[in-house]
């Protein structure tokens, strides 16, 4: 089989791609240039490509840098400032995900006349009786289903993982073996294009006016304080808003953009029992209303038992409130470790 192996630079895609040349696969490796700024992080630094580089040397296949600036930018990155302007909090590596790695890399490898593309991704690609499936990976601690989840079955049945049913030490336990360059390599932590000197902050202030805002006690509706940034501020953050008169630490419970204003409150009003959702995705069918699944919010996050409403989610148990245009990943219910789908919160 020809595969074509996104290789960033990590200790993960080096041995996705030592695994497939092992099996016989005809395998290439590519890495995507993504940023054209300044980067210290993720896959995008030149430091990353040149690892890349060496691992596929060393495992005597070919290797290409693909330069996806622009649909990164258009895709990723604009999208990115323009919803800390409107007050929604994004995930830049899911849109990643969706529309770069397996939007114009899977395009790109189908026209170049790849049987499939492998990342390093710790998540699985099973066969059902109704098709593929995508699954946690097996290492609960690197699982990345969560930021794979809005992946479509067509998508899938042309994927693969191969790292996804190893844990990270048995990762990087192979990749001492082999003797590659990025077997001690630390995981990347950080947004790719925002570098670690510089921050958020410094990075959304150089491409849209940034506004102080006062912080509004959602009991008494007394001003207690004011933020640099309203644009910075995430709905459940705590962090960055002080304490209350009594010494309890406060939460980001509603941001208004537009009035500059964040109510605030203790950790109790910081939870709910429904999330709005938006532009959902399927692996397969849709949920049916009043059909009940797991949800995750965050990609570290514990799964939470929940029915789906069309239009929501509502939860047996109140969650942390989930910010505006986070992903919502959707798990079986029978097959906790199966994805059903994705969507957006409102």
């Amino acid at each position: 089989m020809k595969i074509l192996v996104a290789m960033s630079g990590g200790v993960d895609s080096s041995v996705a791609a030592a695994l497939l040349a092992e099996q016989g696969h005809e395998v290439v490796g590519a890495t995507l240039k993504l940023w054209g700024g300044l980067s210290d992080s993720g896959c995008c630094s030149v430091a990353d490509v040149e690892d890349a580089r060496r691992v596929a040397d060393q495992l005597g296949i070919a290797h290409h840098v693909f330069n996806f600036t622009e649909a990164f930018d258009e895709a990723v990155v604009n999208p990115y400032v323009e919803d800390h302007a409107a007050g929604r909090t994004p995930n830049p590596c899911i849109e990643c995900n969706r529309h770069v790695k397996f939007g114009q890399l899977l395009r790109r490898a189908r026209r170049l006349g790849f049987d499939r593309l492998a990342t390093g991704h710790h998540a699985r690609v099973v066969q059902g009786d109704s098709g593929c499936r995508l699954l946690r990976g097996a290492d609960p601690a690197k699982d990345q289903s969560y930021v794979l989840s809005m992946l479509g079955r067509r998508q899938l049945e042309q994927v693969v993982f191969p790292v996804g049913s190893m844990t990270k030490a048995e990762v990087r336990e192979r990749a001492a073996d082999l003797g590659l360059r990025t077997a001690t390599k630390p995981d990347s932590q950080d947004v790719c294009f925002i570098h670690s000197q510089a921050g958020r902050g410094e990075f959304l202030a150089a491409r849209a006016d940034l506004h102080e805002a006062q912080l509004v006690d959602v009991g008494t509706s007394q001003v207690v304080g004011t933020v640099p940034a309203v644009e910075l501020i995430t709905l459940g953050q705590r962090r960055g808003l002080g304490v209350a008169g009594d010494g309890r630490r406060r939460y980001a419970l509603f941001v208004d953009v537009g009035a500059r204003r964040v109510v605030v409150g203790g950790a109790g009003a910081a939870l709910a029992t429904r999330v709005g959702l938006e532009a959902p995705t399927w692996v397969d069918r849709p949920l049916r209303d009043g059909e009940r699944s797991l949800a995750q919010t965050s990609a570290h996050g514990r799964p939470a038992w929940c029915t789906w409403r069309g239009d929501s989610l509502c939860f047996d148990e109140p969650q942390r409130l989930v910010a505006p245009g986070q992903t919502v990943a959707l798990y079986d219910a029978l097959c906790p470790d199966a994805v059903v789908g994705a969507a957006i919160a409102a």
